[in-house]
């Protein structure tokens, strides 16, 4: 595969498609796969730099992980799972639902703000 990077306000640029079409028709031409990469969308950078402070484990409680890890957190708002442990500190249970969803055990929409609707759907 060639990937070519360009920033998204130059892939308007009508040299760069002529530029971008001529290298597609050269790498596809010798049975290569070809895409052209951009900067992420802004709302999903900022998700995963967010989530990113939720990537160490070792920082959360384990006994707390493997109950929300055994619950049936699909389809469930962001939000509501907050709350699904009330007899554990909020906080800490809110930091390991944004751990299961840094480490991909769920996921979610990640092209808007982050907020208490954003749907839960259980890892493929």
């Amino acid at each position: 595969m060639v990937v070519d990077v360009k920033p998204r306000h130059r892939l308007e640029k009508p040299e760069v498609a002529v530029t971008l079409d001529w290298t597609r028709e050269a790498v596809t031409s010798r049975g290569w796969r070809y895409e052209v990469w951009s900067e992420p969308d802004p709302h999903v950078l900022e998700n995963v730099r967010f989530l990113a402070g939720y990537r160490r484990s070792w920082l959360l409680d384990p006994d707390l992980i493997a109950t929300l890890r055994a619950a049936d957190l699909d389809e469930m708002p962001l939000g509501d799972a907050f709350r699904l442990l009330p007899q554990s500190p909020r906080p800490l249970v809110k930091s390991a639902v944004l751990h299961l969803l840094w480490s991909g055990h769920v996921t979610t929409a990640l092209d808007r703000p982050l907020s208490a609707g954003h749907v839960l759907r259980r890892a493929a």
